[in-house]
């Protein structure tokens, strides 16, 4: 006689291998979706980056506050529509005068680091830009110890060295070396990291928090308002320049939409791959990225680089990853 519990054991197998198959199916999907994720974070973040250099450098269109204000012009339109008509993430209004003002701080500063960026790029390779760039972490600790007065664990300080030793010996090593350049990819490094610590510090209380995409959306309008006034005095006459090219090569026209549409798009990738992951993933795959910008742009414009400016901004790199790596280990 059958045993009536293996009977009914037999009959449930099949639910359960589909519901494991079901799940497993789900877990492939969401891997391929994060993937994809990161690649298209990996291409907006590289391609901005690479398509800034050839217009301001190598096409000739020497406007890079005009550049900047593009992007903040799209980055407002943008967000306007993927927040207000597409709910990709929920509405947060600005709840005070105090909570404006802020945001503008912070504006200003966001401006500053984007500006000082392009202008960089019209005098420094990518490949030194990215070397530079990543001392972010170093600027980061400096004002986050001079605003808080919180250290850090000795250890996470002294990663720090390895990092700005190697933008030393890479600077000292980099055939296209430029001091203007330089000092204005530094500004913008440190601009950077004041406005991660100056956002954690006056956006801390749970009232004023913004999502990343919320606060973009009220950041870039008053970005185009500062930066309309300095393009008209210090570029004034970009817009007769712009019609001029795009007469000769309408092509201008193109590059111009999409480099500020991808602009846009660098911020979107960076918010869906830090809620589908993870911060410390995001950090993991930026130090990544930083590298893989620096071989694409070599492949790309053929800049000359020496083997002293590839050991300086490798000894960054692992400078980087160490800090990293203290900073979770202390946390």
């Amino acid at each position: 006689m059958a045993n009536p519990l293996a009977q009914e054991k037999e009959k449930l197998l099949p639910s359960v291998r589909g519901s494991n198959a079901s799940k497993q199916s789900a877990s492939s999907s969401s891997r391929v979706f994060t993937i994809g994720l990161v690649g298209a974070w990996y291409c907006s973040n590289i391609g901005v980056l690479l398509l800034n250099k050839y217009l301001l450098s190598n096409y000739g269109f020497r406007f890079p506050i005009f550049l900047t204000m593009c992007h903040m012009t799209a980055c407002s339109l943008l967000s306007y529509v993927g927040i207000v008509w597409m709910k990709m993430v929920p509405m947060q209004a600005i709840r005070s005068r105090v909570q404006f003002m802020k945001i503008f701080a912070l504006s200003v500063i966001f401006c500053t680091s984007v500006v000082g960026g392009n202008i960089s790029l019209r005098y420094l390779p990518v490949s030194f830009n990215q070397a530079v760039g990543a001392t972010t972490p170093f600027f980061t600790a400096v004002f986050a110890y001079l605003m808080t007065v919180k250290r850090e664990a000795w250890l996470t300080y002294l990663t720090l060295l390895p990092v700005v030793t190697g933008v030393i010996i890479a600077s000292g090593g980099e055939p296209s070396f430029h001091l203007y350049g330089f000092i204005m990819c530094i500004s913008a490094t440190a601009a950077r990291a004041l406005k991660s610590v100056l956002q954690g510090l006056l956006l801390s209380s749970e009232g004023e928090k913004l999502s990343s995409m919320n606060l973009l959306l009220y950041m870039a309008p008053i970005a185009v308002v500062v930066l309309l006034p300095a393009t008209l005095f210090m570029e004034p006459n970009v817009l007769g320049i712009t019609v001029a090219l795009a007469r000769q090569d309408s092509k201008i026209i193109f590059y111009l939409l999409f480099n500020s549409a991808l602009a846009y798009f660098v911020n979107l990738t960076n918010f869906l791959v830090t809620k589908h992951t993870s911060a410390l993933t995001l950090q993991v795959l930026g130090n990544a990225k930083g590298a893989v910008a620096v071989v694409v742009s070599i492949l790309l414009f053929r800049n000359p680089v020496s083997f002293i400016g590839m050991l300086g901004y490798t000894l960054t790199v692992i400078g980087v990853i160490l800090y990293s790596e203290a900073k979770r280990r202390f946390k």
